[in-house]
């Protein structure tokens, strides 16, 4: 009877089979356990969409599929697909070290079973688990990397910046989000080749109205500071006190229901008078 082979190129030696070469053919199976159970490749993907198939190496070291680690390098035009024999039933570290914003999928080479794809943005890591559950549509499990959901930290801290993906920060029952800088911080609204502005929506956030900084050109920097005082019927608002001055100065305003007292309004009421 004739050796057989596993999944991932062990030889099974038949009773009798490779007098003379046992030895050898053992020690070349343990060093493909080996490979399997801490092994490391590059494997470039590089090029157009394609699917790329993990080739296996029945007796002999080296196999692609027969490694524990797989980095997947290369520049990629397209959206990629990497596949392994139906019957392969083992864990893989997966890294997407690609260049190029194509997804990566990794799945069996037949069959509608479940697979794993890294996003077009996603050059991280996955822990992927190759079940060999079925015969004919075996699924890729994912086992999650640390935590699964933001929610389970307690203290998340950004690496970088939080690109929200055409998405929303929301509450649920009529909760408020609340920004809270540390010590003298505040929250600022960026400016991004025109000045920052806050936009105040109607309910059905169909249009709003805008809060708008000065342009760069204008250089100014001034604080303004809202009355302190009760806010009343038939009232107007006006910078009452000023500290510092130029486009650094801090104005306090205040509610007021009294006219203006400059020259000019006394003038205009005598003419007018």
């Amino acid at each position: 009877m004739a050796s057989t082979y596993t999944p991932l190129g062990v030889e099974l030696q038949a009773t009798g089979e490779n007098a003379g070469t046992w030895g050898t053919k053992t020690n070349t199976n343990l060093q493909i356990i080996e490979q399997i159970s801490g092994g490391y490749i590059a494997k470039s993907i590089a090029g157009g969409a394609q699917t790329t198939a993990l080739a296996v190496s029945d007796g002999s070291t080296g196999a692609e599929l027969s490694h524990r680690m797989i980095e997947f390098t290369g520049t990629i035009t397209g959206n990629q697909i990497v596949t392994i024999p139906i019957d392969v039933q083992t864990f893989y570290f997966l890294r997407n070290s690609t260049s190029g914003a194509y997804t990566v999928q990794f799945k069996y080479a037949t069959g509608s079973g479940d697979s794993f794809t890294f996003s077009a943005t996603d050059k991280g890591d996955a822990i992927v688990f190759a079940t060999a559950n079925d015969s004919t549509n075996p699924d890729i499990d994912t086992i999650a990397l640390g935590i699964s959901n933001i929610v389970e930290d307690t203290t998340p801290q950004l690496g970088g910046n939080l690109d929200t993906n055409d998405n929303n920060i929301v509450t649920v029952s009529n909760r408020n989000v609340k920004l809270y800088p540390n010590g003298t911080g505040v929250v600022e609204a960026g400016g991004n080749t025109n000045p920052g502005t806050l936009q105040l929506n109607c309910e059905s956030n169909s249009h709003g109205i805008k809060l708008t900084s000065p342009p760069h050109s204008a250089g100014q920097s001034y604080q303004i500071k809202f009355p302190t005082g009760n806010i009343t019927a038939g009232t107007f608002l006006k910078v009452d006190t000023v500290s510092g001055s130029g486009n650094t100065g801090v104005g306090q305003l205040t509610f007021d229901s009294s006219p203006a007292t400059t020259g000019k309004a006394i003038a205009m009421a005598i003419v007018f008078g």
